[in-house]
């Protein structure tokens, strides 16, 4: 038996998505460089190979990040818009983490995102019907921890120490030494 809470709110408009329309986004980058990205980020960062956390900071310097020393990147991550990331010093990013960078992503130093965690800076607008893309930078403070499968949402920021425990949907501000589950 399926079972559902009681809505909170009442949605005034249902999407159309024939009228959607993105093209006013900007992607922060030349089609071709987008393009070469997809194809490093599959060879070299969506493989469970173990390809060296210097290596891959390396390239992601190259597409314009902001990688800091002592970084470790384990396989299966994923980045769509590596010009949009920076990351401080001696952080740890897990195992099948994937991060949506249609806003900028900003982690702290000495941060752990524990595997398959989704960072996502994009969303749509439900209250309207062309669905319009809603877009908000996602910041994670020093010495921070997002545990395994964390959602983290747009325009999330994680004050310095705080802790999402594992599994947690976090859809609003944690302030610093605070943890959300």
């Amino acid at each position: 038996m399926l079972s559902f809470t009681e809505p909170t709110t009442i949605v005034e408009a249902v999407q159309q998505l024939d009228t959607y329309d993105n093209a006013d986004f900007d992607r922060g980058a030349s089609r071709i460089k987008e393009i070469a990205w997809v194809l490093v980020r599959w060879v070299f960062f969506e493989t469970a190979l173990p390809w060296p956390s210097a290596f891959k900071a390396s390239l992601l310097r190259a597409f314009g990040a902001t990688i800091g020393r002592g970084v470790v990147i384990r396989p299966r991550f994923s980045v769509s818009f590596p010009w949009r990331l920076k990351v401080g010093n001696f952080c740890w990013i897990g195992e099948g983490v994937r991060m949506l960078s249609v806003a900028e992503v900003e982690i702290g130093a000495h941060v752990c995102i524990s595997q398959e965690s989704y960072l996502c800076t994009g969303s749509h607008d439900y209250k309207r019907e062309d669905f319009r893309l809603i877009t908000k930078p996602i910041l994670i403070g020093n010495h921070s921890w997002v545990g395994a499968r964390c959602f983290l949402a747009p325009g999330v920021e994680l004050g310095e120490g705080a802790v999402a425990a594992a599994g947690s949907v976090v859809t609003k501000s944690v302030p610093p030494r605070q943890i959300v589950q």
